[in-house]
Formats: structure tokens, sequence, C-alpha cells
């Protein structure tokens, strides 16, 4: 099963994390035990139709680049921290090569939650040095992750967009290390 995230599935993707934020926080687990962090707010979906516009900004000179295998290349092009209590990280992933390239299934992770709903970006961290933590990609409630999914190949010099949600660092923290199965890994700025 293919599937495509839409500006009306991103919002709604959004709600599920803004709701899965809001439950972790109750519970006692949000991992970052930091009373400063913000709290899940309605500007979640507000934000996200704006992510277009922060994404044309910064596309001519992404943030990172970080090279795969089979002449896979993902530009980050924004990492954007939202009132949600997430960091929200664009990019485009290209084929930099002359062939069609399957996308490898490593990018998914090890955990077998994550692989049984299909291909994704669900294998990508994201390392907070300063504060020695690492932040893994988020799931909705029923354990899918918060990135691209539904992709297999990518025709010679195709590429397409893709997004990876994650908690958000503390506030003081403005960059972190991307990290993502097969590819290197690249210093990036937080906004917002």
């Amino acid at each position: 099963m293919s599937i495509r995230f839409t500006t009306k599935a991103r919002r709604w993707v959004v709600t599920l994390t803004v709701a899965a934020g809001l439950a972790l926080s109750v519970a006692g687990c949000g991992g970052g035990g930091g009373d400063d962090e913000p709290k899940p707010s309605a500007s979640a979906s507000k934000n996200s139709e704006s992510k277009p516009s922060a994404q044309e900004g910064q596309a001519s000179e992404p943030l990172a680049e970080v090279k795969g295998p089979s002449g896979l290349l993902l530009q980050i092009t924004s990492a954007e921290r939202d009132s949600g209590g997430f960091v929200t990280v664009n990019g485009n992933l290209k084929n930099d090569g002359s062939e069609i390239v399957t996308i490898p299934a490593e990018l998914s992770g090890n955990e077998t939650e994550i692989i049984n709903k299909g291909r994704s970006f669900g294998g990508a961290t994201l390392v907070d040095s300063k504060g020695k933590k690492r932040y893994y990609v988020l799931r909705d409630t029923d354990g899918r992750p918060l990135t691209t999914t539904g992709f297999s190949a990518l025709k010679a010099g195709e590429s397409m967009a893709v997004f990876l949600q994650f908690p958000a660092p503390p506030a003081s923290t403005t960059e972190a290390t991307f990290q993502l199965p097969l590819f290197s890994s690249a210093l990036i700025k937080i906004s917002g």
C-alpha cells in the first residue's frame, strides 16, 4: 500500500503528534523532564500550513547534504521547532546516480513495530551532543513513524520531498546531528 502525504494528511499527522506528545507529558514520559518545554497547542496545524514557504526560502541552500548508498543524496532544507514540542525536519531525497535505485529497507531502522508498518525513515535520529541525548522519530498511536512512508525506488535524477518529526530538544539546543542508517551524518541548525 503506497501512502503519499498530502497537506491534509500532514495536518492529520501533526494533530496526532500533538496528541501523542500531550499523552506522553501527562504520563511523565516526555523524555526531557523539562518543565521549560513548550506545551502542545492549537498552533501545530497553523505551523504546518506555513512549512512550504519556509522550505521554499531555504531550497536554494540546504542546511546539510548527507550521502547514502547507490548515489542517494538527502538534502535537508529545514529543521523547525514547533510550539507543540517537536522538531520537523524537511528535505529532498534524490537519486544522483545514473540507474534506478531501490531505497534501502534499512532506513526504517531495526525496530519491529516500525518495520512492520512498511518503508519509512523510522531509523533516523537527532543527537543533541550538548544535552547528551538521542531523539528518535515520533510515532502515532498505531505505532506508525511520523515520517514520509510508502516509497520504494527512485529513477535516475528523480527526487522526492521527505519529512521526519522528532521530540524537540530543550530550547537552548540550537544544533543537533542528523543521522540516518547507511547515510553520512550532519550537524543541522534547529530554527524556531
